[in-house]
């Protein structure tokens, strides 16, 4: 498999999440302490499917991060 489809099983096992956990698929793409995060969780707050199509909307633009740079550095 090449790094292209890896992105885009990453991509559609995402939607699926989001279609349950709307928040937890943009903890998983964005991570926990952003603004996307609590703009996300405030969506689904006052209505489900806003924040589900944010979900969406995060996963589409945002592509996902190498293996190179989710590793730490060494000292």
């Amino acid at each position: 498999m090449t790094s292209r489809d890896r992105n885009a099983c990453t991509d559609i096992l995402l939607i699926l999440i989001s279609i349950f956990l709307a928040p937890l698929a943009v903890a998983i793409r964005r991570g926990v302490c952003t603004a996307d995060f609590i703009i996300n969780i405030a969506l689904c707050c006052l209505g489900y499917i806003p924040g589900v199509v944010h979900a969406w909307y995060i996963i589409s633009k945002y592509p996902a991060r190498s293996s190179a740079e989710t590793q730490p550095l060494l000292a």
